[in-house]
């Protein structure tokens, strides 16, 4: 098997990782040689052994995909990480691929998409389909040009996300593994800088910017 692609998925659904399992068993340059139900599982199982391909879910517990692969770009620079998530391409395609992902997936790709994005990644080559490819190019112009959701960081997104799904502060610090404390710090932020006033507001441009969580 050293002439093959080793895989690591992961995923915090068993049923997503069994399901990719079998489309990867199909080809014959591929193998799933692990597996990981969370973000802290994952970086582990990078430490323990060198993998041509990780396979990342974007919403996973005990750290979330963004800041997993970060961590992953941190101590493995080569490694090739392809994000593999429900999550349309506008909410998280750019903000992973800026991160040092090297393709973005939808978990409603054709199974021959992801087997293709696999190999070209292994490759050492990017994975980036037509529209993520515009979005890239609109990332790069000028902060006036963007929306307000556009220029705040990852960690704010991440509860801008979560507040427009109508969770908790307490339900979002769970999910982030942040204190109460912290999370309401990050709110207040996201009003100061996208110019709001209420949490209803932030609800309201969440909901009609397709941002939630």
């Amino acid at each position: 098997m050293a002439d093959k692609i080793h895989v690591l998925i992961a995923d915090d659904h068993a049923i997503v990782r069994q399901g990719l399992r079998q489309i990867l068993s199909e080809t014959e340059d591929m193998v799933v040689a692990g597996e990981a139900a969370d973000g802290a599982d994952a970086l582990r199982l990078a430490r323990q052994q060198s993998w041509d391909v990780f396979l990342l879910d974007v919403t996973m517990p005990n750290r979330n995909g963004i800041d997993t692969l970060k961590q992953l770009k941190k101590e493995f620079p080569r490694l090739p990480v392809l994000i593999l998530s429900m999550h349309p391409e506008e909410q998280y395609a750019v903000r992973a691929i800026k991160s040092g992902a090297a393709g973005y997936l939808t978990k409603q790709s054709a199974p021959e998409l992801l087997v293709t994005a696999i190999r070209q990644v292994a490759a050492g080559k990017r994975f980036i389909s037509p529209s993520l490819a515009e979005q890239l190019a609109n990332a790069l112009a000028d902060d006036g040009d963007k929306l307000p959701h556009e220029r705040i960081s990852d960690r704010e997104y991440q509860v801008l996300s979560r507040i427009a799904a109508g969770k908790t502060l307490t339900q979002i610090a769970e999910e982030l593994n942040l204190s109460v404390k912290t999370v309401s710090e990050y709110r207040k932020r996201l009003l100061e800088k996208m110019r709001l006033e209420t949490t209803a507001e932030l609800i309201r441009y969440g909901l009609e910017h397709g941002l939630v969580q």
